[in-house]
């Protein structure tokens, strides 16, 4: 019965495929069935959605273990954009992915603390791995030779 499915709002951009993230998702997909959507609030200037959205949304649906919808926000501020998404469909929960502190526009300006403003829970993940060519090999358990990936991957 789709009512009684956890529904959870994950807000990311570029850590959007990291292995934190995918494994909370897996988590929470495994610990009660779990409705995900991933969010890029500011997508259109964001250099890097469409990457995101082609990376990302499969490995967030073989971690979720199903298809996970993909939502883009119009808006430069990301509070913005979670409350359109808020405002649209319910959530139970709200995962914020995001780059490390000392680089991290949004923790920089407290996102999270203002989410939850909204009257959900709100987790933050950011990256323990940083690298591209980690987050690509591990999720596809790809073997390259010598260990790596080319440089431009």
């Amino acid at each position: 019965m789709e009512s009684s499915r956890r529904r959870v709002l994950v807000v990311a951009n570029r850590t959007a495929a990291t292995p934190d993230l995918l494994d909370a998702v897996h988590r929470y997909a495994v610990e009660q069935p779990t409705t995900f959507s991933l969010l890029i609030p500011d997508a259109r200037k964001a250099e890097h959605a469409d990457w995101t959205l082609e990376l990302a949304l499969p490995l967030l649906e073989r971690a979720a273990r199903g298809p996970v919808a993909a939502l883009t926000g119009d808006s430069d501020d990301p509070l913005v954009a979670i409350r359109d998404a808020v405002a649209r469909d319910r959530y139970d929960r709200i995962i914020i992915s995001t780059l490390p502190r000392h680089v991290s526009r949004w923790l920089r300006r407290d996102l999270p603390k203002r989410v939850e403003a909204l009257g959900m829970p709100v987790e933050v993940i950011t990256p323990r791995r940083q690298s591209t060519r980690d987050v690509v090999a591990e999720a596809t358990d790809i073997k390259f030779p010598g260990g790596l990936p080319p440089a431009g991957l």
